[in-house]
């Protein structure tokens, strides 16, 4: 393994300077893929583009059961420095450079000897569309594990340290709209005051409580109403909602909660209010098996002294749609501590680059070690 490590490392850090300094956003990943299509056909592996995506799959091996890596390709859109851009924030440049360089690692070990690898380049998964758009084109319908990976900040975790599972929680983002009838700010009989009711709004959606052991919360993220006459009662607004749940069965009922206050104070101020969920990520659903195999792939890399346990962060990873989708995958999530700070989406994070390798080790021994554990069935 080290060896195949130290072959790699020039083109390592030459994939990842290429990922980093061309960011692409959710969708529009076209040079990333292009770039990722090349470098991985030069290096002998069957890639298959997706029809309709900017997504791609590698393939090697074949036989009955099937071993998965999948990685976000995917920038966000930010300010930096006072100018907007695609910005690799998130660390989806490194993530990408760890399947790259998991692939290279195995194609030198000759794994797998038996069973399928298949690496997944994901698109738009700051979106909250990517896996789903993979999960509807069949991409995972054969798919025995999965896993993947996430810097995590150093709040979360230090440098050296890994965690064989990342709990996300669940997340949904709601835009709305109320419509009403403006009116004179001497009558306001003859309308609705769009204000009062975004109050009315926050208040009940302030006062929702479900499971107390469970993270949970719902809140008003942007209200906008009325304009520069100020002797007018505004009868419309628009609204976003930030709703989140560490599982996926509090979510429901947070949602359920939501959607009766709307209904309620919409009859209640005789308006309409419309809403729709732009955006949503499931919460993990791990798989204990996948997370004994990638502990022990983690206590191989680093020592069993800088191994944790699964950690729980309110933050959202769409990654978790392949197994609420496909429930008989058996998936995990790597989360590699590499001093990420000041921390994830900031527009100047940075994170120690050799972790990158130790990325690559550890998901390179989990593939290896669950292509044996199938074998052994077989």
């Amino acid at each position: 393994m080290e060896a195949a490590l130290q072959e790699i490392k020039p083109l390592i850090e030459e994939v990842f300077t290429h990922l980093h300094e061309h960011p692409e956003i959710s969708w529009q990943e076209v040079e990333t893929t292009k770039y990722l299509q090349q470098l991985l056909e030069d290096e002998e592996f069957q890639v298959t583009t997706v029809e309709g995506s900017t997504g791609l799959v590698v393939t090697v091996g074949t036989g009955e059961y099937c071993v998965a890596l999948r990685t976000d390709i995917d920038a966000l859109w930010q300010e930096v420095d006072g100018i907007y851009q695609a910005n690799h924030s998130c660390g989806h440049d490194a993530h990408m450079t760890m399947a790259v360089g998991t692939l290279l690692v195995l194609k030198r070990l000759g794994i797998p000897k038996a069973g399928r690898l298949k690496v997944i380049f994901q698109p738009a998964e700051e979106k909250g569309t990517g896996a789903l758009s993979l999960v509807e084109k069949g991409i995972v319908d054969d798919v025995d594990y999965l896993y993947g990976v996430h810097l995590r900040p150093i709040q979360e975790l230090r440098n050296g340290y890994s965690s064989p599972a990342i709990l996300h929680g669940s997340a949904k983002m709601v835009k709305g709209s109320i419509i009403g009838m403006d009116t004179h700010g001497a009558r306001p009989h003859l309308g609705q005051n769009a204000i009062e009711v975004m109050a009315q709004l926050v208040q009940a959606i302030n006062s929702i409580h479900v499971d107390p052991m469970v993270p949970h919360s719902a809140k008003m993220t942007m209200f906008q109403a009325g304009g520069e006459s100020a002797n007018i009662i505004p009868g419309n607004a628009v609204f976003s909602l930030d709703i989140r749940a560490q599982t996926n069965e509090v979510m429901e009922k947070l949602m359920s909660h939501v959607d009766k206050i709307i209904s309620t104070v919409a009859e209640m101020f005789e308006v309409t209010i419309d809403f729709q969920i732009v955006s949503e990520i499931a919460a993990a659903q791990v798989d204990e098996t996948a997370v004994e195999l990638m502990a022990t792939a983690i206590t191989e890399t680093v020592g069993e002294q800088f191994l944790v346990p699964p950690i729980v962060t309110p933050g959202g990873e769409d990654f978790h749609y392949y197994t609420l989708k496909r429930p008989a995958i058996k998936a995990t999530m790597l989360g590699l501590g590499c001093d990420l700070s000041p921390g994830l989406h900031h527009p100047h994070m940075t994170f120690n680059h050799d972790s990158i390798l130790t990325g690559i080790e550890i998901l390179a021994r989990t593939v290896s070690h669950t292509f044996e554990q199938l074998e052994k069935r077989t």
